[in-house]
C-alpha cells in the first residue's frame, strides 16, 4: 500500500500539526500520541473550526457504532485537552459552551500537501522498545526526567515494581532521539543473571565486538568520543556491579548521558534520583466526573474499554473504581491487572477480591516480561533479591495496618531475631529499594503498599512467624498507649491521645489478634485498658464498648488489677451510655469504678467518675441525684485544690440546679463558662466525649431565657454552638444543638430553630447517636405544631417518645409529652391530651423538682379550658404561677399569666387580668419582639380597650 502521509494536507494551530487523512498529530514536529476517540473528536472539531458542535452530534460522529452517554465524551475531551497542554483559559483550544457543545477556538492554518525528505539512518543504535500508544498521568514525569537528564547527565528513575519506570524511560528516550542524533541505546538487564556480563551486555547493545575478558576499557574508549544516551533498564539485581561502571563511564565520557530504572538508586557520584510517584487516585466522596479526572482511574477505565467494547463507567460504579485505585496505591501494573479481571468478576467483584492473596496471581498481557505478568511475580522479583535480615524485617512489617513509626517497626523487627542496628539498616535499605514508603505527616511515618503487604504477609505465614510477630505488635501498642495514659494520668489536660490518631488501624488489629483464638487474652485485657481512653478521646464509642466489654468479661478475678478494672469500668460506662442507652449497666459501671477509685484514693479518677455518673443521672431524669453527685464532687475538688476541678464541679452543680428548676442558682454557677481563661481548661474532656463548659453554657442560655433575659439568651445560645463547633467533638456539638434549639423555639424564631433541628438530625445520623436523633425528631415535631401542621407534629413526637423511652433517655420525655398533649388538644383529642400531660406530671416525684413542671401545669390548665372546666383550669394556672416564682422562671410565669389572663378576660375580670399581666411585662427590659412578649402586649392592649 502506498504511503499517503506525504499527500496529507496538515492543519496547523499553535505548535500542533494535524494530519487528518493519516490520523496523526504532531507537536513541534514530533509525534504526539493520542487515543483513537480523542483524535476523532479533534478531527471533527477541526473540520468545523470556529463553530460550536452539539454534544449529541459529536457523540453520533465519534461513537457511530455504540451507544454512550455524555460521561464518555467528557472523559475523552479531558484527555484531548491534556494532550494539547490545555492548562489555563488563555491557552485553551477546545472550549465548552454550556448547554450547547464544544468548539475548536484556535485559528487554523491549512497547508498544501508536501513531501517529506527521508531521515538518514541514526546509526547502529540498539532498537528502542516502542512507546506506549498513550501513557496516562506521566506527562509531567517525562518532562521532569528529560530536563534532569539534560542538566545532570546521570538520572535514575526509582520506584516500586509495576509503577511505570520503564514506560517513562522509554518515552524520555524517544524524545531524546533527535538531541542525540539517534545515538540512543536501550540496555535491558532484566534477564541478566550473571553479573560478570554487565559490561559485555552494554557493549553488545552498542554493537561492539567483545574480544577480551574485560570489555570495560574498550567500551570507555568508544564512549569518550561520542554523544550518546544509554538507557539502563531493570538494574536493581545487578546494581552492585553496575553502579561503579556507570559512575566511571559518566565521569570519563563527557558526551555520555545515562538514564536508568531501578527499584533502588545507584548511590553513585553525580547521580540524580527521580522517584516516580504512583498515579494520582480519586479521594473518597467524589462523583463520576471527578473520578474520571484522575490518572489512576483513567488508566483503569481505559484498560477495561480495551477488552470490553462499549464499556461506560456508571455513577454507581465510580466510587468502587476510586476505591480500587486507592487500594492498589496508584501502581500502574496493579491497576492494569485489576482492570483485566472486570470482564470476569465485574467492578464490584474485582473490588471484593482485592483482600485475597488470589489477586496477586491475576495475569496480565501475555507479551509482558515474566516478572510483570502477575503482581506476585513482580513482588517476588524484589523480595528474592533481599538479604536474609532485610527479608525478615520486611515480613515482620507486614503486620502493620496503615502507617507506623520507626520505633514500632524496630519493636516488631526485634521479635524476628534481628538486632536493633541490623533493623535500622534494613529499614533504611528497604526504603531505598522502594519496598517501604514514607507517609506525608508532621511526624515521620512509614507504610507498606497494600500489594506488598499482602505478598510478604503470606511469606510471614509460610515461615511460621505470624503469631510471634503479631504478639510483638500487640505488646508494643499496649505499652505505647499505656505510657501515654500514664503521662496524662493527672487528667488535667485534654487531647493527650489525639496526636496519635493515625495509630488507630494498628490498635484495632492488635486487639483483634489478642482476643482471637490464637491470641493472648491477658495482652488483650491490658491493651483494652490502655486503649479505652484512646477510643473515647477519638469519640469511637462503639469500639470502646466492644473492647471494654470483652476485657471485663475476660478479667482474671483472683488476680485482678484494681486500676486496670477501674479504667475499664469507667470507659465501659461512658460507651454503654452513649451507644446502648441509659441502662442499669451504666450506673453499675460508674458505681463500681468509683468504688475502685476510692480504694486507690485517686481523687482525679473519683472526680472523673462522678462527672460520668452526673451525666447518667441527668439523662434518666434524676435531677436531684445529679445535684447530690455534683455536691459530692465539691468535696473532692476541695481536696484537689485545683481551679479547673473547682470550675468543672461548679458547672455540674449549676446544670443540676437548672434541670431541677432553681434558675437563679443555675445562672450564678454557670455564668463563669462565658469567660475563657487558663483556669477553665477542660478536665480531660475528650475522655468523657463532651465538654463540661459547653454543657454549662447551654444551661446558662436556657436559664437566661427563663429568668427573663431573652436577648442575652439568644446571644449565649449562638455563642455556645460556635464554641462547640471549634472543639470538633460529636457529642459536644450534639448537646449544644439539642439544648440551644429550645431558646429559639421559646422566643418564636422558627427559621433558626428549623436550621438547628435539621442539623441535629443529620449530625446524629452521621455519628450514630441514636437518642440524639430521636430528640431531633421530637423537636421537629414540636416545631411543626407551632407552625400549625398538627398531624405531622403529633406523628414526629410519638416516634421520638417511643425511642427515648426504649433507651431510658428520660431527660426530654416530659418536655415532648407536654408538646404532644398540646398537639392532641389542638386536634380536639382532649381526653388523650389530659392523660398524656398527667402521665408527664406524674413522672416528677415531688411535683416540683423539674425545670419544665410550671409549663406542664400551664398546658394542663389550657387543656382543661378546652374541656370547659374553667375553675379547675384556673387552679392549675395558679399552681404554675406559684412554682414559676419559686423557680425564678419569669419566662414560665409570663406564659401562665397570659393563659390565666385570657380566662379572666372571657369571664369579665378585665382588671384582675391587667393587674396580673402588666407588672410581669414591665419586668422585661429586652426581648420585646419575642413571641410571648408580643402575645402579652396584644392581650394587654385588648384588656385596655
Amino acid at each position: 500500500m502506498p504511503d499517503t502521509s506525504d499527500q496529507d494536507s496538515p492543519i496547523s494551530f499553535g505548535p500542533f500539526q494535524l494530519f487528518a487523512s493519516s490520523r496523526r498529530l504532531e507537536k513541534d514536529g514530533a509525534p504526539l500520541h493520542l487515543g483513537g476517540r480523542a483524535l476523532d473528536i479533534l478531527i471533527f472539531l477541526a473540520e468545523r473550526a470556529g463553530q460550536v458542535v452539539d454534544k449529541r452530534e459529536l457523540i453520533k460522529r465519534v461513537w457511530s457504532d455504540v451507544t454512550v452517554d455524555e460521561g464518555s465524551l467528557r472523559f475523552h475531551i479531558t484527555t484531548l485537552r491534556k494532550a494539547l497542554g490545555d492548562a489555563g483559559e488563555g491557552s485553551r483550544y477546545v472550549i465548552n459552551v454550556p448547554g450547547r457543545g464544544y468548539c475548536l477556538a484556535a485559528p487554523l492554518l491549512r497547508s498544501p500537501p508536501f513531501h517529506r525528505q527521508p531521515t538518514p539512518p541514526a546509526g547502529p543504535a540498539h532498537p528502542l522498545p516502542s512507546p506506549l500508544t498513550r501513557m496516562i498521568g506521566r506527562d509531567e514525569a517525562v518532562e521532569q526526567v528529560s530536563s534532569e537528564l539534560a542538566a545532570h547527565r546521570f538520572v535514575t528513575i526509582v520506584g516500586p515494581g509495576g509503577i511505570g519506570k520503564t514506560s517513562v524511560a522509554v518515552a524520555v528516550a524517544h524524545r531524546a532521539l533527535e538531541t542525540f542524533d539517534g545515538q540512543v541505546y536501550f540496555v535491558d538487564f532484566g534477564a541478566l543473571s550473571d553479573t560478570s556480563l554487565v559490561a559485555g551486555t552494554i557493549a553488545a547493545a552498542l554493537g561492539l565486538t567483545v574480544n577480551s575478558d574485560d570489555p570495560a576499557p574498550g567500551l570507555l574508549t568508544v564512549l569518550r568520543s561520542r554523544r550518546t544516551l544509554l538507557v539502563f533498564d531493570s538494574c536493581e539485581h545487578i546494581i552492585d556491579e553496575l553502579a561503579p561502571l556507570a559512575e566511571r563511564i559518566v565521569q570519563e565520557a563527557p558526551g555520555l548521558h545515562v538514564l536508568a530504572t531501578s527499584r533502588e538508586s545507584f548511590r553513585a557520584e553525580g547521580e540524580r534520583v527521580h522517584r516516580l510517584l504512583p498515579l494520582a487516585c480519586p479521594p473518597e466522596g467524589v462523583g463520576l466526573a471527578e473520578v474520571l479526572a484522575y490518572p489512576a482511574s483513567q488508566l483503569f477505565v481505559e484498560r477495561i474499554t480495551e477488552s470490553l467494547s462499549g464499556f461506560e463507567l456508571s455513577d454507581e460504579d465510580a466510587p468502587l473504581v476510586a476505591e480500587i485505585c486507592r487500594r492498589l496505591d496508584g501502581i500502574a501494573l496493579a491497576i492494569e491487572l485489576a482492570a483485566g479481571r472486570v470482564n470476569a468478576h465485574g467492578i464490584a467483584g474485582t473490588a471484593s477480591l482485592l483482600d485475597s492473596r488470589f489477586s496477586l496471581q491475576w495475569r496480565g498481557r501475555r507479551t509482558a516480561i515474566p516478572r510483570h505478568q502477575t503482581l506476585s511475580a513482580a513482588l517476588a522479583w524484589s523480595y528474592d533479591l533481599l538479604p536474609a535480615a532485610e527479608s525478615a524485617v520486611l515480613r515482620g512489617l507486614s503486620v502493620f495496618v496503615g502507617p507506623f513509626t520507626l520505633e514500632a517497626a524496630l519493636a516488631v523487627a526485634l521479635s524476628q531475631g534481628i538486632s536493633e542496628i541490623q533493623a535500622v539498616e534494613a529499614i533504611s535499605n528497604l526504603l531505598s529499594k522502594s519496598l517501604i514508603a514514607t507517609v506525608p505527616a508532621e511526624r515521620l511515618r512509614y507504610r507498606l503498599l497494600d500489594t506488598t503487604r499482602t505478598f510478604v504477609g503470606g511469606k510471614l505465614v509460610e515461615n511460621g512467624e505470624a503469631n510471634r510477630v503479631e504478639r510483638a505488635h500487640a505488646e508494643y501498642f499496649r505499652d505505647f498507649l499505656r505510657d501515654i495514659a500514664l503521662k496524662f494520668a493527672g487528667l488535667q489536660s485534654a487531647g493527650g491521645f489525639l496526636p496519635y490518631a493515625d495509630h488507630l488501624p494498628n490498635v484495632r488489629a492488635a486487639l483483634i489478634w489478642s482476643f482471637s483464638e490464637k491470641g493472648d487474652r491477658t495482652i488483650g485485657v491490658d491493651l483494652a485498658a490502655s486503649s479505652a481512653q484512646f477510643f473515647l478521646e477519638l469519640t469511637l464509642l462503639t469500639e470502646c464498648y466492644r473492647w471494654t466489654r470483652q476485657a471485663l468479661a475476660s478479667l482474671d478475678k483472683p488476680a485482678v488489677d484494681v486500676r486496670q478494672e477501674m479504667t475499664l469500668q469507667a470507659a465501659h460506662g461512658v460507651s454503654v451510655m452513649f451507644t446502648q442507652g441509659n441502662t442499669e449497666a451504666v450506673r453499675s459501671a460508674f458505681t463500681r469504678g468509683l468504688q475502685l477509685a476510692e480504694e486507690l484514693e485517686d481523687l482525679h479518677w473519683q472526680l472523673w467518675l462522678l462527672r460520668g455518673l452526673h451525666i447518667y443521672l441527668t439523662r434518666i431524669g434524676d435531677f436531684h441525684g445529679a445535684l447530690g453527685t455534683g455536691e459530692r464532687g465539691e468535696g473532692v475538688a476541695r481536696k484537689l485544690n485545683d481551679p479547673a476541678a473547682t470550675l468543672n464541679v461548679e458547672w455540674m452543680v449549676g446544670v443540676a440546679h437548672h434541670l431541677i428548676g432553681n434558675q437563679r442558682e443555675a445562672v450564678r454557677f454557670c455564668e463563669s463558662a462565658m469567660v475563657q481563661n487558663s483556669d477553665s481548661q477542660r478536665l480531660n474532656i475528650g475522655h468523657l466525649g463532651y465538654d463540661d463548659r459547653i454543657v454549662a453554657l447551654v444551661a446558662l442560655a436556657r436559664g437566661l431565657w427563663l429568668t427573663g433575659r431573652p436577648d442575652r439568651a439568644i446571644e449565649a445560645a449562638r455563642y455556645t454552638v460556635r464554641e462547640a463547633e471549634q472543639l470538633e467533638q460529636p457529642l459536644t456539638l450534639g448537646i449544644s444543638l439539642i439544648w440551644t434549639i429550645y431558646v429559639f423555639l421559646w422566643v418564636g424564631d422558627w427559621r433558626n430553630a428549623e436550621t438547628l433541628i435539621e442539623r441535629l438530625i443529620d449530625h446524629a445520623a452521621r455519628h450514630f447517636l441514636g437518642p440524639y436523633h430521636a430528640v431531633g425528631i421530637g423537636q421537629k415535631g414540636e416545631l411543626l405544631l407551632r407552625r400549625g401542621d398538627l398531624a405531622a407534629g403529633v406523628e414526629h413526637l410519638r416516634a421520638s417518645q417511643a425511642t427515648l423511652y426504649a433507651t431510658r433517655h428520660r431527660i426530654m420525655t416530659t418536655v415532648f409529652a407536654t408538646a404532644l398533649a398540646e398537639g392532641l388538644a389542638a386536634q380536639n383529642h382532649v381526653v388523650e391530651a389530659l392523660s398524656t400531660v398527667d402521665e408527664a406530671i406524674a413522672e416528677i416525684p415531688d411535683h416540683g423538682g423539674s425545670f419544665d413542671m410550671p409549663e406542664m401545669l400551664r398546658v394542663k390548665g389550657d387543656i382543661l379550658v378546652r374541656s370547659g372546666e374553667a375553675a379547675e383550669a384556673e387552679r392549675f394556672f395558679r399552681k404554675s404561677l406559684d412554682l414559676s416564682r419559686r423557680q425564678s422562671a419569669l419566662g414560665w410565669e409570663l406564659r401562665a399569666a397570659i393563659s390565666l389572663g385570657r380566662v379572666w378576660q372571657q369571664c369579665g375580670r378585665v382588671g384582675d387580668a391587667r393587674a396580673l399581666l402588666a407588672p410581669l411585662v414591665a419586668r422585661y427590659g429586652e426581648g420585646l419582639q419575642t413571641r410571648d412578649l408580643i402575645a402579652a402586649n396584644e392581650l394587654l392592649g385588648a384588656l385596655n380597650r
